[in-house]
C-alpha cells in the first residue's frame, strides 16, 4: 500500500501521513489529516516527559483532557504554550553522570 501524502501542519512539507487516526474524535481526524507520521512520532517521544513530569494517569479523563490539550498545543492546532517539563537538553560536552550526581564527576570524591 502506498504512503498517504499529507502536507504536514506542524512540519509545513508534504510526508507520508498516518494510516489511521491516533484517537476516535475531532482532534484525532484533525491528526489524521494534517499531521505526518515523522511529526506524530516525534509528539509520541516529547508526550513521556509531560507524563512522567506530571504523573499523567492516561486511563482518568483528567489525564486524558490534559495530554489532549497538550497535544493540540504541540501540534499548533490550539493558541498557548507547552507545560513546562522536568526534562532539560545539555549542554554540548556536558557530562550526564556529573550532572545526574550533582556536578561532581564520577569517580573519587575530593582527596580520598
Amino acid at each position: 500500500m502506498a504512503d498517504r501524502i499529507v502536507h504536514c501542519f506542524l512540519l509545513k512539507k508534504d510526508l507520508p501521513g498516518l494510516e489511521r487516526a491516533p484517537f476516535r474524535n475531532e482532534l484525532g481526524q484533525r491528526i489524521y489529516n494534517e499531521i505526518s507520521k515523522e511529526a506524530w512520532q516525534s509528539w509520541l517521544k516529547d508526550s513521556v516527559k509531560f507524563i512522567n513530569t506530571y504523573r499523567v494517569d492516561l486511563a482518568s479523563p483528567e489525564g486524558q483532557t490534559f495530554m489532549a490539550k497538550q497535544c493540540a498545543i504541540y501540534f499548533g492546532f490550539e493558541k498557548g504554550d507547552v507545560a513546562a517539563t522536568a526534562w532539560t537538553p545539555g549542554s554540548p560536552g556536558e557530562d550526564p553522570a556529573a550532572k545526574a550526581s550533582g556536578g561532581e564527576s564520577h569517580g573519587k570524591h575530593g582527596d580520598e
